[in-house]
């Protein structure tokens, strides 16, 4: 089984412009994906797929070859799965089909090389179409989640969830993070909505769940690096 891995990153944010190599604990924060990816061995390829010159340049110094994005596609509107579909036609004309897909977004520095493997691995167990990952959620819909409608009125995303007194009481409830995706080349070639076949997931603990989007969870991730090196 050949199995490519993919890091996705445009030039541009907003939340936290120039995010993808903005340094973080001295290295930039794409080169972690990259080096957690080099590391893990499970890849033929790795590859990184961007609009942008200067991470096409960090990129190939941390040892990751690398696509280059058309601009359609690195808009705020441009749809994930269109870049995955790019950057799998792009591999297999220019380096031949393969069977796996796993994509690491480089806004997820604390995912370890088990939560790659354990992702890999669950998607065959469970014949799925692909394996993401999640994480407990410390807020739930049926307690302490609101919304406000047309008219301005304050309500909860489930209003049955009145009946609940105690968060913990409450059903569990997940986010999906960012940490891993492993899925087969030929359906996400197929599909047109990422989650439309058969699901499989692992859990990922929330010290290593972070999907950095602003500058707190920049801090926050930093935070926790510099932690974990001093112990």
């Amino acid at each position: 089984m050949i199995i490519n891995c993919f890091i996705f990153a445009r030039g541009g944010s907003k939340g936290l412009p120039r995010k993808n190599i903005k340094e973080l604990c001295g290295e930039p924060l794409i080169a972690y994906s990259i080096k957690l990816a080099i590391k893990s061995d499970f890849f033929q390829n790795i590859f990184v797929s961007t609009d942008d010159s200067e991470i096409e340049k960090v990129s190939k110094q941390y040892g990751a070859k690398v696509i280059k994005r058309p601009g359609y596609l690195s808009t705020d509107n441009s749809p994930e799965i269109d870049s995955w579909k790019h950057a799998i036609d792009y591999v297999e004309r220019n380096y031949g089909n393969f069977d796996e897909f796993v994509s690491l977004p480089a806004t997820s520095p604390l995912r370890n090389k088990e939560d790659i493997h354990n992702a890999i691995l669950k998607r065959r167990q469970d014949s799925a179409d692909i394996c993401i990952s999640i994480t407990e959620s410390g807020r739930s819909p049926y307690f302490n989640m609101v919304e406000i409608d047309n008219e301005g009125k304050l309500g909860l995303v489930i209003p049955s969830g009145a009946n609940y007194t105690r968060r913990q009481d409450c059903p569990k409830v997940y986010d999906i993070t960012t940490s891993v995706y492993s899925s087969t080349t030929d359906y996400i070639k197929k599909t047109k909505a990422l989650l439309d076949g058969k699901i499989s997931y692992i859990k990922i603990p929330k010290e290593r769940a972070i999907d950095i989007d602003d500058i707190y969870d920049f801090c926050f991730a930093e935070a926790i690096l510099e932690m974990t090196n001093k112990k």
